[in-house]
């Protein structure tokens, strides 16, 4: 670790098969927590290279526990995290409200690191058990629409840096690793990252995969469609700059998409707005990252229907209904 270090601190990049060689000794044990630490530090003070996420990338998906549910045609909703913004868990009421409309949902997710709760955090809370069972997962996309694969279940990699990552309590590049990891490779993915520079990174590596994509970031840095400020969308076809009053949503303040400061009040927030109880600024901001999910899987219905079915699915309580499903099976 030493020499990667001192190439890594002279600015020298790592090649992509260095990176994924590296990534799989951190996985091993080979380095000590120290050595660890001071790895992932480097990448707080510069931008990863695409290579270098890429290799990393590469070894996690060499060393998981992969579930095929390629009979169904999934979508992951799932942003990188770490944009500091302390919101309620919008992508994961957004991956109900997908399935209420009925999409198929693979959602990846793990328990909050840079902030208060995460994906896995909501779902514990509320008695979803944890599996990484494929004849269970696919009895739930079946039955309820969507599964969740908690990530640590399926990258035993994880775990060698987990407890350093919830030391730190600040974003690192696993946090940019976890929407390109889904161990069930979804074909369809809309995916949230916090700055400009990762939405590149991320399409430069997506292109090298055939998945439908759609990569969302808004300007003031929140990783999904926030509705504060104009937002950028990259996906396979086309790039594009849009405002909310562009797709004729309200503009919000970032106090509208106030989280939670613990996991019970996130878990309020959150069952708040599935029974149809949020604000009028938390519903539109879940049914605009939903319509734009449920256009991935649903190509020929237009943006317009795919936010109706969005609006449908939360309001009539179709997206409350899948947790309850999934809660049962």
């Amino acid at each position: 670790m030493k020499e990667i270090l001192q190439k890594l601190t002279s600015h020298i990049p790592l090649e992509r098969e260095e990176a994924r060689s590296i990534l799989k000794r951190i996985a091993r044990g080979d380095y000590n927590n120290s050595q660890v630490t001071a790895f992932l530090t480097v990448y707080m003070m510069r931008m990863i290279t695409v290579h270098e996420l890429a290799g990393f990338r590469d070894a996690l998906l060499d060393l998981c526990i992969s579930t095929d549910l390629s009979e169904f045609n999934t979508i992951d909703l799932c942003g990188t995290g770490g944009d500091g913004k302390s919101t309620f868990n919008i992508s994961t009421l957004a991956s109900f409200v997908v399935a209420g409309a009925g999409g198929k949902v693979a959602k990846h997710g793990n328990y909050g690191v840079s902030s208060p709760c995460g994906s896995s955090n909501v779902l514990e809370f509320l008695g979803y058990k944890f599996t990484n069972n494929r004849d269970i997962l696919r009895t739930q996309l079946d039955k309820a629409n969507i599964c969740f694969l908690h990530a640590p279940l399926f990258h035993p990699a994880m775990k060698a840096v987990g407890p350093i990552r919830k030391e730190l309590s600040v974003k690192t590049f696993f946090n940019m690793l976890g929407p390109l990891v889904n161990p069930s490779f979804p074909m369809n993915q809309l995916v949230g990252v916090w700055n400009l520079e990762t939405a590149r990174l991320y399409n430069y590596i997506y292109q090298e995969t055939d998945k439908n994509y759609t990569i969302l970031y808004s300007l003031d840095g929140y990783d999904e469609i926030s509705l504060t400020s104009e937002f950028k969308m990259i996906s396979n076809h086309e790039e594009e700059l849009l405002s909310p009053e562009k797709i004729k949503f309200p503009r919000l303040a970032a106090e509208d998409l106030r989280g939670g400061t613990n996991v019970e009040e996130s878990v309020k927030i959150f069952m708040n707005i599935l029974k149809g109880k949020g604000t009028t600024a938390q519903k539109a901001v879940v049914v605009v990252n939903s319509g734009y999910a449920l256009r991935k899987i649903f190509p020929e219905k237009s943006l317009t229907e795919c936010f109706e079915m969005a609006e449908n699915s939360l309001r009539g309580g179709k997206a409350l209904n899948e947790l309850k499903k999934l809660l049962t099976l």
